[in-house]
């Protein structure tokens, strides 16, 4: 029988969603591996601590950058096993970064980390759209979110507390080797079933793939995350230099402040299940984006530094309830390339993220705090109203769909 409320409907996940979820908790408790240390890394190799913030942005731009290759490669030879392999990637770049010798070799590493990474989150979705049916298929890509948004809160946390007793080579070497275990987990997980399964497309088929999304009109959410992006991801790096405006310079105020969205972001993946059902598509996107706009406004006021951390839970919880939708849309442009909508849709995503601090900081620089933060809160409101008349919610021919009934 079909079933009649959401937690029966949670219940009937396949078990393999766990898995995947520990595979991207994984990638992203790699992902801020290196910040808390970094005057440690600097101090090493005798450079400055801007040169080694570097090691952010290449991460970030590496990123984005694989992403359309990622998922082509996905769609031709396999999600879990491309996933399998790209943990493989992530953990041994961590352990080779924990041996470096200088800084160039280090540098490397957290490119090829980068790769490792760009090809186990939108990887990861295409495979939970593909066990999970249209009906539930945002719940369980919800508690792929889970093991991410987990992985974000605890990763610098965690490192720093390594890094107090084994240095920032401990870290690498630490979690380079959670992530090698995250890659037998999955693989023992899936035990050769989807593994043995032949990739169920070529080179025509992909070609045709590509045609396949960017002439279906809901294409249009590849722009959506990308305005996301700058809004929202782009307005990151300038939260501590906020706080110390406000004389706040405490360093680790400003971390509890940031976690505040990620904490906002595991309250969406507990709660989408509850109110998927009562506000619809819709509902959620035009809730979450108004969320949004709202908190950008506090933010742009400067309050303390508690009421900053709960706006950012609120953020966080606003920015997944219309981000979460777009992950849907964009599993549902393709069936036959799916991989590769999910990676284009995290490469404009990271592309956003990439020009949204030089979006705030030329507005910050020539208009002012207030007026920057304010366009940015009206640009994610009218951004929901878009995506609610322009988007549309479609049934796929999906071969693995599901008939369950959405309670």
């Amino acid at each position: 029988m079909p079933p009649t409320g959401s937690r029966p409907q949670e219940q009937r996940l396949p078990p393999a969603l766990n898995v995947i979820a520990l595979a991207t908790f994984a990638a992203s408790l790699s992902a801020r591996a290196l910040d808390p240390v970094l005057p440690h890394v600097a101090d090493d190799f005798g450079v400055s601590i801007t040169t080694a913030a570097s090691f952010a942005a290449v991460f970030a731009f590496t990123f984005a950058i694989v992403q359309p290759v990622i998922g082509a490669a996905a769609d031709l030879f396999g999600k879990a096993r491309l996933m399998i392999g790209c943990l493989v990637v992530l953990g041994l770049a961590n352990i080779l970064g924990a041996m470096s010798t200088s800084f160039s070799l280090l540098f490397a590493t957290r490119i090829l980390a980068g790769i490792g990474s760009g090809g186990v989150f939108p990887v990861a979705l295409g495979l939970t759209s593909d066990l999970v049916g249209p009906e539930k298929r945002q719940v369980a890509i919800g508690r792929t979110l889970a093991g991410a948004m987990t992985g974000n809160i605890l990763g610098a946390s965690a490192s720093g507390l390594i890094g107090d007793f084994l240095g920032w080579r401990g870290v690498l070497a630490v979690l380079g080797g959670l992530v090698v275990v995250a890659s037998v987990a999955v693989a023992v997980g899936f035990h050769g079933a989807a593994l043995a399964r032949p990739p169920r497309t070529n080179l025509t088929a992909l070609r045709h793939g590509y045609r396949t999304i960017f002439t279906n009109p809901n294409a249009i959410c590849f722009a959506a995350v990308f305005i996301e992006g700058c809004c929202v991801l782009g307005l990151f790096p300038y939260l501590a230099a906020f706080l110390f405006e406000l004389g706040e310079t405490s360093l680790s105020i400003a971390g509890i402040v940031i976690a505040g969205f990620a904490i906002g972001g595991l309250f969406y993946t507990l709660s989408v299940s509850r109110f998927l059902p009562r506000l619809g598509v819709n509902g959620m996107m035009i809730a979450g984006a108004s969320l949004v706009g709202l908190q950008l406004a506090v933010i742009a006021f400067g309050p303390g530094w508690k009421f900053q951390f709960l706006s950012l839970v609120f953020m966080g919880w606003g920015f997944y309830m219309i981000h979460g939708c777009m992950q849907v849309f964009a599993s549902e442009l393709s069936v036959e390339a799916r991989a590769t909508a999910l990676s284009l849709h995290s490469f404009f995503f990271f592309m956003g993220q990439t020009v949204g601090p030089i979006a705030y900081g030329f507005g910050i620089q020539n208009l002012g705090k207030i007026p920057t933060l304010l366009t940015g809160a009206v640009v994610m409101v009218a951004l929901g109203v878009a995506c609610t008349r322009l988007l549309r919610q479609t049934r796929p021919a999906d071969a693995d769909a599901r008939p369950d009934v959405q309670p």
